[in-house]
């Protein structure tokens, strides 16, 4: 980390353009700490991962994987679907973290956000995830945890995050993801 500016590398779990968790990269990208820069990586493209192919991989992967690399830490923002994590994110954490030796996630600091319309917001997801995390060796943000649960009304008909409480929230949890990226050095 180059002084005191930290690389974030965001990423939403969902492909939906109006999104929930699109809604929250965004009003990350909008809310962060001014010693933060946070850049925004799509995931739609990769192809499904086959191991066949983790040698030469297409040109969206290398460029995912040097994303990685030159970051910071890595924000994700996703929802959860069928009490887990949604497949093109699983998808771009497989491509992330292979072949064997070539893990771009090792050691990478890692913060999980999530919205949903259920009771439970994305605690499942969130779950998996830093269960998956576990073998790729990178650092989750343990506390504070970010789960936006009932999030309808909390969110405008384009995707972006309305709600003051949960706007402070993102300031905060942002704020506790830097001091744990830097921690880290």
């Amino acid at each position: 980390m180059s002084g005191s500016n930290l690389r974030v590398l965001g990423v939403a779990g969902s492909l939906r353009r109006a999104s929930y968790n699109r809604g929250l990269l965004r009003a990350a990208l909008e809310l962060k700490p001014q010693e933060m820069k946070i850049e925004a990586f799509e995931i739609g493209e990769f192809p499904p991962f086959n191991q066949d192919l983790e040698t030469t991989p297409l040109d969206i992967v290398v460029k995912w994987k040097a994303a990685i690399r030159a970051a910071d830490g890595l924000l994700i923002c996703t929802p959860e679907y069928n009490y887990g994590i949604p497949g093109v994110l699983k998808n771009a954490i497989d491509w992330a973290s292979r072949p064997y030796g070539d893990n771009a996630l090792e050691r990478k600091p890692v913060a999980l956000m999530g919205a949903s319309i259920g009771m439970g917001g994305t605690i499942r997801c969130q779950l998996a995830l830093r269960q998956c995390l576990v073998w790729t060796e990178s650092y989750c943000l343990v506390q504070p945890e970010f789960l936006v649960p009932n999030c309808m009304d909390r969110f405008d008909e384009n995707g972006d995050l309305t709600d003051e409480d949960t706007r402070k929230h993102v300031v905060t949890f942002l704020t506790a993801f830097a001091a744990w990226a830097r921690r880290l050095r």
